[in-house]
Protein backbone atom coordinates (compact mmCIF):
# COMPACT_ATOMS: atom_id res chain seq x y z
CA UNK A 1 0.00 0.00 0.00
CA UNK A 2 1.24 3.49 -0.85
CA UNK A 3 2.29 5.21 2.36
CA UNK A 4 2.62 8.90 1.54
CA UNK A 5 0.77 11.98 0.35
CA UNK A 6 2.79 14.35 -1.84
CA UNK A 7 1.88 18.00 -1.19
CA UNK A 8 2.93 20.61 -3.72
CA UNK A 9 3.06 24.12 -2.21
CA UNK A 10 3.70 26.67 -4.94
CA UNK A 11 4.11 30.04 -3.21
CA UNK A 12 5.08 33.59 -4.08
CA UNK A 13 8.74 33.24 -3.17
CA UNK A 14 9.39 29.50 -3.49
CA UNK A 15 8.13 26.15 -4.72
CA UNK A 16 8.06 23.37 -2.16
CA UNK A 17 7.10 19.69 -2.02
CA UNK A 18 6.56 17.70 1.18
CA UNK A 19 5.84 14.00 1.57
CA UNK A 20 3.53 13.30 4.51
CA UNK A 21 2.88 9.87 5.92
CA UNK A 22 -0.72 8.82 6.49
CA UNK A 23 -0.62 10.28 10.02
CA UNK A 24 0.42 13.62 8.46
CA UNK A 25 3.98 13.61 9.72
CA UNK A 26 6.38 15.24 7.24
CA UNK A 27 8.92 12.73 5.97
CA UNK A 28 10.77 14.51 3.14
CA UNK A 29 10.94 18.10 1.90
CA UNK A 30 12.46 19.94 -1.06
CA UNK A 31 12.30 23.64 -1.89
CA UNK A 32 13.46 25.97 -4.68
CA UNK A 33 13.41 29.76 -4.44
CA UNK A 34 11.41 31.64 -7.09
CA UNK A 35 12.69 34.72 -8.88
CA UNK A 36 10.55 37.85 -8.91
CA UNK A 37 10.35 40.09 -11.99
CA UNK A 38 9.55 43.81 -11.68
CA UNK A 39 9.31 45.21 -15.23
CA UNK A 40 7.82 48.53 -14.02
CA UNK A 41 7.00 50.09 -10.64
CA UNK A 42 3.98 48.29 -9.22
CA UNK A 43 4.26 45.42 -11.72
CA UNK A 44 5.17 41.94 -10.43
CA UNK A 45 5.62 38.87 -12.64
CA UNK A 46 6.75 35.25 -12.42
CA UNK A 47 8.02 32.96 -15.15
CA UNK A 48 5.46 30.14 -15.40
CA UNK A 49 8.01 27.85 -17.03
CA UNK A 50 10.36 28.38 -14.10
CA UNK A 51 7.51 27.48 -11.74
CA UNK A 52 6.78 24.31 -13.71
CA UNK A 53 10.44 23.25 -13.82
CA UNK A 54 10.83 23.88 -10.08
CA UNK A 55 7.65 21.89 -9.34
CA UNK A 56 8.94 18.87 -11.22
CA UNK A 57 12.34 19.11 -9.52
CA UNK A 58 11.07 19.34 -5.93
CA UNK A 59 8.63 16.49 -6.54
CA UNK A 60 11.40 14.34 -8.03
CA UNK A 61 13.66 15.09 -5.06
CA UNK A 62 11.00 14.20 -2.51
CA UNK A 63 10.00 11.03 -4.34
CA UNK A 64 13.66 9.97 -4.43
CA UNK A 65 13.93 10.63 -0.68
CA UNK A 66 11.03 8.31 0.16
CA UNK A 67 12.09 5.59 -2.24
CA UNK A 68 9.83 5.57 -5.31
CA UNK A 69 6.69 7.02 -6.87
CA UNK A 70 4.95 3.75 -5.96
CA UNK A 71 4.95 5.01 -2.38
CA UNK A 72 2.79 8.05 -3.25
CA UNK A 73 -0.94 7.45 -2.78
CA UNK A 74 -2.11 10.88 -3.95
CA UNK A 75 -1.02 14.42 -4.73
CA UNK A 76 -2.38 17.58 -3.11
CA UNK A 77 -1.73 21.07 -4.47
CA UNK A 78 -1.84 24.47 -2.82
CA UNK A 79 -0.78 27.70 -4.42
CA UNK A 80 -0.35 31.44 -4.40
CA UNK A 81 -3.81 32.68 -5.33
CA UNK A 82 -4.94 35.19 -8.00
CA UNK A 83 -1.63 34.93 -9.91
CA UNK A 84 -2.75 34.73 -13.53
CA UNK A 85 -1.52 32.66 -16.48
CA UNK A 86 -2.98 32.43 -20.00
CA UNK A 87 -1.60 29.72 -22.24
CA UNK A 88 -2.02 28.06 -25.65
CA UNK A 89 -4.19 24.93 -25.42
CA UNK A 90 -2.24 23.21 -28.20
CA UNK A 91 1.31 23.84 -27.03
CA UNK A 92 0.76 24.57 -23.34
CA UNK A 93 3.04 27.60 -23.70
CA UNK A 94 2.09 30.75 -21.74
CA UNK A 95 1.35 33.78 -23.93
CA UNK A 96 2.73 36.14 -21.26
CA UNK A 97 4.59 35.92 -17.98
CA UNK A 98 2.42 35.12 -14.96
CA UNK A 99 0.98 38.31 -13.47
CA UNK A 100 1.35 37.99 -9.68
CA UNK A 101 -1.35 38.74 -7.12
CA UNK A 102 0.71 41.72 -5.88
CA UNK A 103 0.69 43.37 -9.32
CA UNK A 104 -1.07 46.77 -9.58
CA UNK A 105 -1.02 47.42 -13.34
CA UNK A 106 -4.81 47.33 -13.62
CA UNK A 107 -5.47 49.85 -10.83
CA UNK A 108 -6.83 52.46 -13.27
CA UNK A 109 -9.32 49.97 -14.72
CA UNK A 110 -10.53 49.05 -11.23
CA UNK A 111 -10.93 52.74 -10.38
CA UNK A 112 -12.96 53.35 -13.54
CA UNK A 113 -15.27 50.39 -12.85
CA UNK A 114 -15.74 51.58 -9.28
CA UNK A 115 -16.57 55.11 -10.44
CA UNK A 116 -19.10 53.64 -12.87
CA UNK A 117 -20.90 52.09 -9.91
CA UNK A 118 -20.11 48.41 -10.44
CA UNK A 119 -18.56 47.54 -7.08
CA UNK A 120 -21.77 46.79 -5.18
CA UNK A 121 -22.88 44.25 -7.81
CA UNK A 122 -19.39 42.76 -7.94
CA UNK A 123 -19.40 42.30 -4.17
CA UNK A 124 -22.91 40.79 -4.16
CA UNK A 125 -21.92 38.11 -6.67
CA UNK A 126 -18.26 37.40 -5.93
CA UNK A 127 -17.85 38.53 -2.31
CA UNK A 128 -14.82 40.54 -3.47
CA UNK A 129 -14.03 44.21 -4.12
CA UNK A 130 -12.77 45.93 -7.24
CA UNK A 131 -9.02 45.71 -6.92
CA UNK A 132 -6.12 44.73 -9.21
CA UNK A 133 -5.28 42.03 -6.66
CA UNK A 134 -7.76 39.65 -8.27
CA UNK A 135 -7.44 37.74 -11.54
CA UNK A 136 -10.15 39.12 -13.85
CA UNK A 137 -8.54 42.45 -14.73
CA UNK A 138 -5.19 40.68 -15.17
CA UNK A 139 -6.77 38.36 -17.75
CA UNK A 140 -8.29 41.30 -19.61
CA UNK A 141 -4.94 43.11 -19.63
CA UNK A 142 -3.19 40.09 -21.18
CA UNK A 143 -5.86 39.75 -23.89
CA UNK A 144 -5.93 43.48 -24.62
CA UNK A 145 -2.19 43.81 -25.19
CA UNK A 146 -2.59 41.99 -28.52
CA UNK A 147 -5.95 41.92 -30.38
CA UNK A 148 -5.07 38.52 -31.82
CA UNK A 149 -5.00 37.04 -28.33
CA UNK A 150 -8.55 38.14 -27.59
CA UNK A 151 -9.76 36.60 -30.86
CA UNK A 152 -7.98 33.36 -30.05
CA UNK A 153 -9.43 33.34 -26.53
CA UNK A 154 -12.97 33.75 -27.87
CA UNK A 155 -12.36 30.83 -30.25
CA UNK A 156 -11.34 28.61 -27.32
CA UNK A 157 -7.71 28.35 -28.41
CA UNK A 158 -6.35 29.73 -25.12
CA UNK A 159 -6.78 28.66 -21.50
CA UNK A 160 -6.68 30.63 -18.27
CA UNK A 161 -5.70 29.39 -14.89
CA UNK A 162 -4.26 30.42 -11.60
CA UNK A 163 -1.18 28.46 -10.56
CA UNK A 164 -2.95 25.27 -9.45
CA UNK A 165 -4.83 25.02 -12.75
CA UNK A 166 -1.64 25.49 -14.76
CA UNK A 167 0.19 22.84 -12.73
CA UNK A 168 -2.64 20.32 -13.11
CA UNK A 169 -2.76 21.00 -16.85
CA UNK A 170 0.96 20.28 -17.12
CA UNK A 171 0.92 17.30 -14.75
CA UNK A 172 -1.96 15.67 -16.66
CA UNK A 173 -0.51 16.70 -20.05
CA UNK A 174 -3.54 18.81 -20.87
CA UNK A 175 -6.17 16.25 -19.93
CA UNK A 176 -7.49 18.32 -17.00
CA UNK A 177 -8.35 22.02 -17.16
CA UNK A 178 -9.72 22.46 -13.68
CA UNK A 179 -9.61 24.70 -10.62
CA UNK A 180 -11.11 24.26 -7.19
CA UNK A 181 -13.80 26.47 -5.68
CA UNK A 182 -11.43 28.29 -3.32
CA UNK A 183 -9.18 29.47 -6.13
CA UNK A 184 -12.08 30.14 -8.49
CA UNK A 185 -13.62 32.35 -5.81
CA UNK A 186 -10.58 34.67 -6.04
CA UNK A 187 -10.93 35.62 -9.71
CA UNK A 188 -13.81 38.18 -9.61
CA UNK A 189 -15.57 35.84 -12.06
CA UNK A 190 -17.13 33.30 -9.68
CA UNK A 191 -20.58 33.45 -8.10
CA UNK A 192 -19.90 32.24 -4.57
CA UNK A 193 -23.58 31.60 -3.84
CA UNK A 194 -24.20 29.50 -6.97
CA UNK A 195 -20.63 28.15 -6.88
CA UNK A 196 -20.24 28.59 -10.60
CA UNK A 197 -18.78 31.05 -13.06
CA UNK A 198 -20.84 34.21 -13.50
CA UNK A 199 -21.81 35.30 -17.01
CA UNK A 200 -22.42 38.82 -15.66
CA UNK A 201 -18.90 39.08 -14.30
CA UNK A 202 -17.37 37.59 -17.45
CA UNK A 203 -19.17 40.27 -19.46
CA UNK A 204 -18.17 43.08 -17.10
CA UNK A 205 -14.49 42.17 -17.17
CA UNK A 206 -14.54 41.07 -20.83
CA UNK A 207 -13.28 37.56 -20.10
CA UNK A 208 -14.47 34.89 -22.58
CA UNK A 209 -16.07 31.87 -20.85
CA UNK A 210 -14.11 29.64 -23.22
CA UNK A 211 -10.94 30.53 -21.26
CA UNK A 212 -12.17 29.28 -17.92
CA UNK A 213 -11.48 25.92 -16.26
CA UNK A 214 -14.03 23.69 -14.60
CA UNK A 215 -14.48 24.45 -10.89
CA UNK A 216 -14.57 21.47 -8.52
CA UNK A 217 -14.66 20.72 -4.79
CA UNK A 218 -11.34 20.74 -2.94
CA UNK A 219 -11.31 16.93 -2.61
CA UNK A 220 -12.28 16.17 -6.21
CA UNK A 221 -10.58 13.81 -8.64
CA UNK A 222 -8.49 16.33 -10.56
CA UNK A 223 -6.92 13.77 -12.89
CA UNK A 224 -3.65 11.86 -12.79
CA UNK A 225 -0.11 13.12 -13.02
CA UNK A 226 1.13 11.47 -16.19
CA UNK A 227 3.40 8.45 -15.72
CA UNK A 228 6.09 10.16 -17.81
CA UNK A 229 6.75 12.66 -15.01
CA UNK A 230 7.47 10.43 -12.02
CA UNK A 231 7.52 6.87 -13.35
CA UNK A 232 3.89 6.01 -12.63
CA UNK A 233 0.53 7.74 -12.84
CA UNK A 234 -0.41 9.38 -9.50
CA UNK A 235 -3.93 10.66 -8.76
CA UNK A 236 -4.42 14.32 -7.80
CA UNK A 237 -7.11 14.43 -5.11
CA UNK A 238 -6.73 17.66 -3.12
CA UNK A 239 -6.52 21.32 -4.05
CA UNK A 240 -7.02 24.69 -2.35
CA UNK A 241 -5.58 28.17 -2.46
CA UNK A 242 -2.84 28.69 0.08
CA UNK A 243 -4.88 30.58 2.67
CA UNK A 244 -7.80 28.16 2.54
CA UNK A 245 -5.40 25.22 2.70
CA UNK A 246 -3.93 26.76 5.85
CA UNK A 247 -7.45 27.08 7.28
CA UNK A 248 -7.87 23.30 6.82
CA UNK A 249 -4.33 22.62 8.02
CA UNK A 250 -4.98 24.46 11.28
CA UNK A 251 -8.21 22.54 11.74
CA UNK A 252 -10.38 25.68 11.58
CA UNK A 253 -13.45 23.66 10.64
CA UNK A 254 -15.95 25.33 12.97
CA UNK A 255 -17.51 28.79 12.56
CA UNK A 256 -15.58 31.45 14.45
CA UNK A 257 -12.19 29.75 14.20
CA UNK A 258 -9.54 31.91 12.53
CA UNK A 259 -5.94 31.78 11.44
CA UNK A 260 -3.35 34.22 10.09
CA UNK A 261 -0.59 33.14 7.72
CA UNK A 262 2.42 35.47 7.70
CA UNK A 263 4.24 34.93 4.44
CA UNK A 264 5.11 37.49 1.77
CA UNK A 265 1.77 39.03 2.68
CA UNK A 266 -0.44 38.16 5.63
CA UNK A 267 -3.94 36.75 5.43
CA UNK A 268 -6.48 36.48 8.21
CA UNK A 269 -9.24 33.98 7.42
CA UNK A 270 -12.22 33.14 9.64
CA UNK A 271 -14.56 30.20 9.12
CA UNK A 272 -18.09 31.65 8.80
CA UNK A 273 -20.09 28.45 8.33
CA UNK A 274 -22.37 27.57 5.43
CA UNK A 275 -24.29 30.87 5.08
CA UNK A 276 -22.82 33.42 2.63
CA UNK A 277 -21.37 36.30 4.69
CA UNK A 278 -21.43 39.94 3.64
CA UNK A 279 -18.90 42.42 4.92
CA UNK A 280 -19.80 46.05 5.54
CA UNK A 281 -16.21 46.82 6.50
CA UNK A 282 -14.40 45.91 3.28
CA UNK A 283 -13.36 42.40 4.19
CA UNK A 284 -13.67 39.71 1.54
CA UNK A 285 -16.37 37.05 1.54
CA UNK A 286 -14.95 33.93 -0.03
CA UNK A 287 -15.13 30.13 -0.09
CA UNK A 288 -13.33 28.54 2.84
CA UNK A 289 -13.41 24.94 1.59
CA UNK A 290 -15.66 22.31 0.08
CA UNK A 291 -15.04 18.62 0.68
CA UNK A 292 -17.70 15.94 0.33
CA UNK A 293 -20.75 17.33 2.16
CA UNK A 294 -18.70 19.83 4.19
CA UNK A 295 -18.79 23.41 2.98
CA UNK A 296 -17.77 26.65 4.65
CA UNK A 297 -17.59 30.29 3.64
CA UNK A 298 -14.97 32.57 5.11
CA UNK A 299 -14.29 36.23 5.74
CA UNK A 300 -10.78 37.28 4.85
CA UNK A 301 -8.56 40.28 5.37
CA UNK A 302 -5.49 40.66 3.17
CA UNK A 303 -2.25 42.42 4.13
CA UNK A 304 -0.05 42.83 1.07
CA UNK A 305 3.32 43.23 2.81
CA UNK A 306 4.36 41.23 5.88
CA UNK A 307 7.44 39.12 5.21
CA UNK A 308 7.97 41.36 2.18
CA UNK A 309 8.58 44.24 4.59
CA UNK A 310 11.42 42.38 6.26
CA UNK A 311 12.81 41.41 2.87
CA UNK A 312 12.85 45.13 1.94
CA UNK A 313 14.66 46.03 5.14
CA UNK A 314 17.18 43.27 4.42
CA UNK A 315 17.66 43.45 0.65
CA UNK A 316 16.55 46.97 -0.20
CA UNK A 317 17.82 49.09 2.69
CA UNK A 318 20.33 46.48 3.92
CA UNK A 319 19.56 47.38 7.54
CA UNK A 320 19.68 43.74 8.59
CA UNK A 321 21.60 40.76 7.25
CA UNK A 322 18.81 38.28 8.00
CA UNK A 323 15.22 38.45 9.13
CA UNK A 324 16.25 36.70 12.35
CA UNK A 325 18.31 39.77 13.35
CA UNK A 326 15.16 41.85 13.61
CA UNK A 327 14.06 40.13 16.83
CA UNK A 328 17.15 41.15 18.81
CA UNK A 329 17.07 44.65 17.33
CA UNK A 330 13.43 45.23 18.25
CA UNK A 331 13.94 43.86 21.76
CA UNK A 332 16.92 46.16 22.32
CA UNK A 333 14.72 49.28 22.20
CA UNK A 334 12.51 50.47 25.05
CA UNK A 335 9.86 51.69 22.55
CA UNK A 336 9.45 52.60 18.88
CA UNK A 337 10.66 56.16 19.35
CA UNK A 338 7.48 57.41 17.70
CA UNK A 339 8.49 55.87 14.34
CA UNK A 340 5.83 54.10 12.26
CA UNK A 341 6.24 52.35 8.91
CA UNK A 342 3.20 51.81 6.71
CA UNK A 343 4.45 49.16 4.23
CA UNK A 344 2.15 50.04 1.33
CA UNK A 345 4.75 49.06 -1.28
CA UNK A 346 2.04 47.72 -3.60
CA UNK A 347 -0.89 49.59 -2.08
CA UNK A 348 -2.93 48.82 1.01
CA UNK A 349 -5.20 45.80 1.32
CA UNK A 350 -8.00 45.39 3.85
CA UNK A 351 -9.66 47.33 5.26
CA UNK A 352 -8.46 50.40 3.30
CA UNK A 353 -8.19 48.83 -0.18
CA UNK A 354 -6.20 51.66 -1.70
CA UNK A 355 -4.12 50.65 -4.71
CA UNK A 356 -2.48 54.09 -4.93
CA UNK A 357 -1.09 54.20 -1.38
CA UNK A 358 2.66 53.83 -1.10
CA UNK A 359 5.09 53.05 1.70
CA UNK A 360 5.23 55.80 4.31
CA UNK A 361 7.48 56.46 7.31
CA UNK A 362 6.33 58.96 9.91
CA UNK A 363 7.69 60.20 13.24
CA UNK A 364 11.38 60.51 12.36
CA UNK A 365 13.48 62.74 14.60
CA UNK A 366 17.21 63.32 15.05
CA UNK A 367 17.10 60.57 17.66
CA UNK A 368 15.73 57.99 15.19
CA UNK A 369 18.10 55.16 14.28
CA UNK A 370 17.97 52.23 11.90
CA UNK A 371 16.87 50.08 14.84
CA UNK A 372 13.67 52.11 15.09
CA UNK A 373 12.89 51.46 11.43
CA UNK A 374 13.46 47.73 11.82
CA UNK A 375 11.18 47.66 14.85
CA UNK A 376 8.58 49.72 12.98
CA UNK A 377 8.57 47.10 10.22
CA UNK A 378 7.75 44.35 12.71
CA UNK A 379 5.20 46.46 14.53
CA UNK A 380 3.37 47.21 11.26
CA UNK A 381 2.41 43.53 10.95
CA UNK A 382 0.66 43.63 14.33
CA UNK A 383 -1.11 46.92 13.67
CA UNK A 384 -2.43 45.71 10.32
CA UNK A 385 -3.65 42.48 11.92
CA UNK A 386 -5.43 44.49 14.62
CA UNK A 387 -7.16 46.52 11.88
CA UNK A 388 -8.47 43.29 10.37
CA UNK A 389 -9.72 41.97 13.71
CA UNK A 390 -11.52 45.24 14.34
CA UNK A 391 -13.20 44.97 10.93
CA UNK A 392 -14.26 41.39 11.74
CA UNK A 393 -15.81 42.51 15.01
CA UNK A 394 -17.63 45.33 13.25
CA UNK A 395 -19.03 42.76 10.79
CA UNK A 396 -20.49 40.80 13.69
CA UNK A 397 -18.02 37.92 13.61
CA UNK A 398 -17.76 35.92 16.85
CA UNK A 399 -14.89 36.82 19.21
CA UNK A 400 -11.64 34.99 18.57
CA UNK A 401 -10.51 32.92 21.56
CA UNK A 402 -7.09 32.14 20.13
CA UNK A 403 -5.46 33.49 16.98
CA UNK A 404 -3.74 30.61 15.16
CA UNK A 405 -0.64 31.72 13.26
CA UNK A 406 1.83 30.22 10.83
CA UNK A 407 4.46 31.40 8.37
CA UNK A 408 8.08 32.49 8.50
CA UNK A 409 7.53 35.64 10.52
CA UNK A 410 6.09 33.65 13.43
CA UNK A 411 9.62 32.46 14.27
CA UNK A 412 10.16 35.97 15.65
CA UNK A 413 9.09 35.69 19.30
CA UNK A 414 9.21 39.46 19.89
CA UNK A 415 6.88 40.07 16.93
CA UNK A 416 4.41 37.44 18.17
CA UNK A 417 4.35 38.93 21.68
CA UNK A 418 3.76 42.39 20.20
CA UNK A 419 0.99 40.90 18.04
CA UNK A 420 -0.70 39.49 21.16
CA UNK A 421 -0.29 42.83 22.93
CA UNK A 422 -1.67 45.05 20.16
CA UNK A 423 -4.51 42.68 19.21
CA UNK A 424 -5.29 41.86 22.87
CA UNK A 425 -5.73 38.18 22.05
CA UNK A 426 -3.83 34.95 22.68
CA UNK A 427 -1.56 34.01 19.78
CA UNK A 428 -0.86 30.30 19.17
CA UNK A 429 1.83 28.90 16.88
CA UNK A 430 2.09 25.23 15.85
CA UNK A 431 5.32 23.27 16.03
CA UNK A 432 5.09 22.40 12.33
CA UNK A 433 5.02 25.60 10.31
CA UNK A 434 4.14 24.35 6.84
CA UNK A 435 0.43 24.38 7.62
CA UNK A 436 -0.49 25.28 4.04
CA UNK A 437 1.10 22.10 2.70
CA UNK A 438 -0.47 20.15 5.57
CA UNK A 439 -3.92 21.37 4.49
CA UNK A 440 -3.30 20.25 0.92
CA UNK A 441 -2.19 16.83 2.18
CA UNK A 442 -5.29 16.47 4.37
CA UNK A 443 -7.56 17.32 1.43
CA UNK A 444 -5.75 14.86 -0.85
CA UNK A 445 -5.92 12.08 1.74
CA UNK A 446 -9.63 12.73 2.28
CA UNK A 447 -10.29 12.86 -1.46
CA UNK A 448 -8.44 9.59 -1.99
CA UNK A 449 -10.52 7.91 0.73
CA UNK A 450 -7.53 7.38 3.02
CA UNK A 451 -9.04 9.37 5.88
CA UNK A 452 -12.68 9.46 6.89
CA UNK A 453 -12.81 13.12 7.90
CA UNK A 454 -10.95 16.41 7.54
CA UNK A 455 -11.35 16.82 11.28
CA UNK A 456 -8.63 14.30 12.02
CA UNK A 457 -6.06 16.68 13.48
CA UNK A 458 -5.02 20.28 13.20
CA UNK A 459 -1.48 21.51 13.52
CA UNK A 460 -0.57 20.89 17.17
CA UNK A 461 0.08 24.11 19.08
CA UNK A 462 3.61 24.43 20.46
CA UNK A 463 3.90 28.03 21.69
CA UNK A 464 1.39 30.58 23.01
CA UNK A 465 1.70 34.29 23.72
CA UNK A 466 -0.78 36.09 25.99
CA UNK A 467 -1.32 39.87 26.02
CA UNK A 468 0.85 41.75 28.54
CA UNK A 469 0.47 45.37 27.41
CA UNK A 470 -1.66 47.70 29.49
CA UNK A 471 -4.76 49.07 27.78
CA UNK A 472 -3.61 52.75 27.83
CA UNK A 473 -0.29 51.85 26.20
CA UNK A 474 -2.10 49.81 23.55
CA UNK A 475 -4.45 52.68 22.80
CA UNK A 476 -1.59 55.18 22.53
CA UNK A 477 0.42 52.94 20.18
CA UNK A 478 -2.64 52.33 18.01
CA UNK A 479 -3.36 56.08 17.75
CA UNK A 480 0.12 56.59 16.34
CA UNK A 481 -0.46 53.85 13.78
CA UNK A 482 -3.75 55.33 12.63
CA UNK A 483 -2.09 58.72 12.11
CA UNK A 484 0.57 57.02 9.99
CA UNK A 485 -2.05 55.24 7.86
CA UNK A 486 -3.88 58.55 7.43
CA UNK A 487 -0.64 60.10 6.18
CA UNK A 488 -0.18 57.28 3.63
CA UNK A 489 -3.76 57.71 2.40
CA UNK A 490 -3.37 61.49 2.20
CA UNK A 491 -0.27 61.01 0.07
CA UNK A 492 -2.21 58.71 -2.26
CA UNK A 493 -5.01 61.28 -2.60
CA UNK A 494 -2.61 64.01 -3.71
CA UNK A 495 -0.46 61.83 -5.99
Amino acid sequence: MSRYILAIDQGTTSTRAIAFDLEFNPRATAQIELRQHYPQPGWVEHDAEEIWAATLKVCEDVIAAIGAAANIAAIGITNQRETTIVWDRQTGAPVHKAIVWQDRRTADLCTRLREEGHERRVQEITGLLLDPYFSATKIAWILDRDPALRVRAEKGELAFGTIETFLVWRLTKGRSHVSDVTNAARTLLFDITKRDWSDDMCALFRVPRALLPDAAACDADFGEADASHFGRAIPIHGMAGDQQAALVGHGCLKPGMAKVTYGTGAFLVMNMGDAPPHSRNRLLATVGYQANQDFAYALEGSIFSAGATMQWLRDGLKLIKSSAESEAIAASLPDNGGVYLVPAFVGLGAPQWNADARGTIVGLTRDSRLEHLVRAGLEAVAYQTADLLEALRADGAPPIKSLLVDGGLTANGWAMQFLADICDVEVARPAFQEVTALGAAKLASFGAGLTASLDNAGAATATRWSPRMAAPARAEATRGWRKAVAAALAGAATA
